[in-house]
């Protein structure tokens, strides 16, 4: 089964969608981030939750 870390981002109110998005999209590029989870909140921020997959390297024995 695969191991993933997360990371939690805050949103605020004030941000549009595009810049939204563009904050994402720089995440999933650079950082190799993916869409997790994504909560809007009562006072109109969004709370996203990104993932990534772990590679864990396995030893070479000789």
């Amino acid at each position: 089964m695969p191991e993933y870390e997360f990371v939690d981002v805050h949103v605020p109110r004030g941000v549009s969608r595009k810049e939204a998005t563009r904050l994402l999209t720089d995440h999933a590029e650079y950082g190799h981030w993916e869409l997790y989870r994504l909560s809007l909140m009562r006072d109109g921020s969004r709370r996203v939750r990104l993932r990534r997959r772990i590679i864990r390297q396995v030893r070479a024995t000789w």
